[in-house]
């Protein structure tokens, strides 16, 4: 009797302890799955994030310096500046620079593609060879994983945004800018910055704005988009994507610099008429553009994934099911070849090509077999020596 109080006793108490810190009974209508923002957002953190910024632009523009102004940090801290000599041998070369951000626990793994030699020569036909090659070997590489055995840990390498610097002291876009835009703008999502913003009054920016929205739009080019806003969003941030929207293309300055202006410490350029404050809204736009690139840092993500690399990834598949003929030509599947070959032979013989997934299971399975009919044989010999 005492051993049947005891277990009733000790199953009650387990339930009441099982049972604490849960949704209570009394409240009505909750299920519990409003809680899977905080699962995520846990999830997501402890993970961290991953993102590949890209900065393109001819030299002295500040590339360097408003990337670390962005990210108050310093990426190059052994760059040497080559010289006008060296200058004329140098060709388009990709710096990739990656650096691990911890800001209130959350950590951001930014990797930086620098240009450097990108528009400096007299020939500039060339200029865009490298970096097209670099953004596909990056779709390539994650296409590449994504097909292969071991998917749980793939480094995403590719490019989510590309900063274009335009130079200030034009009239607008060079024809350099147009091609370069042109050829990437189906691959990279591209926010153009107008470099060196300090230099030019408020109308003179405002005036090359238009401007440079003007040809981008003539020329077909087409720039990262940003996302409009739902209904039920509040005021503040639909007042906010709309400048941002109004802002492009961004007039930005850097400084990594700590001045003291009225008693207070801000990062500027220091002038014989003054002190131009980078993150002074009145000033440039570099809190705008900051603001940009962190508050849709998400959605640059999900456009090169859902856009850009299934684009890529489309037609590297399109590709990949051309198949060769008897004499080393390319026949596409469902036509007929020199040889005469109809449809349904085409057919066979296309799927008779294996994929390079397929073969590597296919030698994994017959090597899994070799070692079962070697463990049969060892059982086999155990068996007749007993």
């Amino acid at each position: 009797m005492s051993n049947i109080f005891c277990s009733s006793f000790n199953f009650c108490f387990f339930k009441m302890a099982d049972t604490k810190g849960f949704s209570s009974i009394e409240t009505p209508g909750y299920v519990g799955f409003a809680n899977l923002p905080n699962q995520v957002h846990r999830k997501s953190v402890k993970k961290g994030f991953e993102f590949t910024l890209m900065v393109v632009g001819e030299s002295g523009l500040g590339k360097s310096t408003l990337v670390n102004s962005l990210f108050l940090t310093d990426l190059y801290p052994e760059r040497i500046i080559p010289d006008a000599i060296e200058k004329q041998k140098q060709t388009v070369k990709l710096e990739a620079s990656t650096v691990e951000i911890e800001e209130r626990g959350v950590k951001l793994r930014l990797t930086v593609v620098d240009t450097p030699g990108f528009g400096d020569a007299i020939d500039n036909s060339n200029s865009f060879g490298a970096i097209l090659e670099y953004i596909d070997e990056q779709y390539e590489r994650f296409l590449q994983d994504e097909s292969g055995l071991n998917r749980r840990n793939i480094v995403d390498n590719r490019i989510h945004c590309c900063f274009y610097f335009i130079s200030p002291f034009g009239h607008g876009l060079k024809p350099l800018d147009v091609e370069f835009m042109k050829k990437l703008h189906s691959k990279v999502n591209i926010v153009p910055v107008i470099a060196k913003a300090d230099c030019l009054t408020k109308k003179e920016i405002l005036r090359l704005k238009c401007r440079i929205m003007q040809e981008i739009e003539s020329h077909g080019i087409k720039i990262y988009p940003l996302p409009d806003c739902d209904s039920d969003e509040d005021e503040d941030y639909k007042e906010q994507v709309k400048q941002l929207k109004e802002a492009v293309p961004f007039a930005v300055c850097g400084a990594n610099t700590l001045l003291e202006v009225k008693g207070k410490k801000v990062r500027g350029r220091l002038y014989p008429w003054g002190v131009v404050e980078v993150e002074n809204p009145e000033h440039c736009d570099f809190i705008k553009l900051r603001t940009m690139l962190i508050t849709h840092m998400q959605d640059l993500q999900e456009v090169t994934q859902e856009v850009h690399y299934e684009n890529y990834r489309s037609d590297r598949l399109a590709k990949g099911s051309i198949i060769k003929g008897a004499g080393g030509k390319e026949n596409g599947i469902g036509n007929k070849s020199d040889h005469g070959r109809d449809n349904s032979t085409q057919q066979v013989v296309a799927n008779s090509v294996l994929s390079e997934k397929d073969r590597i299971l296919q030698e994994k399975e017959a090597e899994l077999r070799r070692m079962q009919e070697m463990l049969a044989q060892m059982q086999a010999r155990m068996q007749a020596q007993k």
